[in-house]
């Protein structure tokens, strides 16, 4: 699920890709409808929703807009792709404390006990882990 950061974020790329006659959600679903032919029209409430960065589309509706404005699908939901100079952590190199981390730890600690060790899990296969180093015994192997 999109942040609300995330979707201020379309909102500014939507709002900066719009010709210069659209000037609300109104123009934007009046138009925006004359494109899209895979289901129910939008409606205004929906556009201005869109502007105002409370929604992303859907992936269909992503598309219709992106050919429409002449973007990237994928620039236009997530934004530009980052840059190439960040480097991979090293093992053990711990990341810096950041808003978006502290918010993920408090999440995590959130959790119930069985939802913590099956992330720990999903982490540890992620980063390459083996069993071994986390203590968790190895599976059984599938018998045919």
């Amino acid at each position: 699920m999109p942040t609300s950061k995330e979707k201020a974020a379309f909102a500014k790329r939507l709002k900066d890709s719009l010709p210069k006659d659209i000037k609300g959600g109104t123009d934007l679903a009046r138009e925006f409808n004359l494109l899209y032919g895979n289901g129910p029209a939008v409606s205004p409430q929906t556009a201005h929703k869109w502007l105002a960065g409370t929604t992303i589309p859907k992936r269909d509706k992503l598309q219709v807009l992106a050919t429409w404005l002449q973007k990237d699908v994928h620039w236009l939901h997530y934004g530009p792709a980052p840059s190439g100079k960040a480097k991979p952590l090293a093992r053990g190199e711990k990341y810096p404390l950041s808003p978006e981390t502290i918010e993920l730890a408090t999440r995590f600690a959130g959790l119930s006990p069985k939802q913590r060790n099956l992330l720990e899990e999903m982490i540890t296969e992620f980063d390459g882990g083996t069993e071994q180093a986390t203590g968790a015994a190895p599976e059984d192997p599938i018998k045919p």
